[in-house]
């Protein structure tokens, strides 16, 4: 990765004195500009709608040079699918209590709020209208989110098969179907609620299947 151009503002400096800037370094992108950028375009998006977001104003927001930005991502979809996965990676973790209605009830309500009512899920929805029209970009997205987000979903499901309270054989892609697909098609078609009692129900409907209740 290119190094970022540097800028020094301590007196005997050898660089011209400017105000203070996020900057990458020789060991590469700064961690703190690289949160600076995907913080402002999580916050504008929501403000301004994906048409608002410009290269130019998350660079003004998260206080970096636009060519800082530039050496790091191409387009601004590129930004925003970077900061939807980080805080996909953060929000959508689960517990394991070792009590499989337990630990669906939390995810699925956890899930749930992310999508539809989180800054992330604003992204997540922006992100979804972009891929209808940008083939490329779909491809790209099914294979940096959707892959790991069908792994998060799966694994209360393989740790209920191993603990023996699911049959070894069940099909899990099927089950993971039916009790994630109503809330995104809630999300992302009919905008209704999805709130917990709606979530509650998919699992509890879930757990008679397979005599859990």
């Amino acid at each position: 990765m290119a190094r970022a151009t540097t800028h020094t503002t301590g007196a005997g400096g050898t660089g011209p004195t400017t105000a203070p800037r996020h900057h990458g370094n020789r060991h590469g992108r700064s961690e703190q500009a690289r949160l600076a950028v995907l913080h402002a375009a999580d916050d504008l998006l929501v403000e301004k709608g994906f048409a608002g977001v410009t290269m130019e104003g998350i660079a003004t927001r998260a206080g970096v040079a636009k060519q800082t930005i530039y050496r790091w991502w191409s387009t601004k979809t590129a930004v925003l699918m970077d900061a939807f996965l980080q805080d996909a990676a953060k929000d959508l973790t689960q517990q394991d209590s070792g009590d499989l209605a337990v630990d669906l009830r939390g995810y699925l309500r956890q899930l749930a709020w992310f999508l539809s009512a989180s800054d992330s899920g604003a992204v997540f929805r922006a992100l979804i209208a972009q891929a209808q029209h940008d083939p490329e970009f779909a491809r790209d997205f099914r294979a940096r989110y959707l892959d790991e987000q069908r792994r998060r979903d799966r694994l209360p499901l393989e740790r209920a098969v191993e603990r023996g309270q699911l049959p070894s054989g069940l099909d899990l892609a099927a089950e993971i179907d039916q009790l994630m697909g109503p809330v995104y098609y809630r999300v992302l078609v009919t905008d209704e609620p999805v709130g917990e009692e709606f979530t509650d129900r998919l699992v509890d409907a879930f757990l008679r299947r397979h005599g859990q209740s």
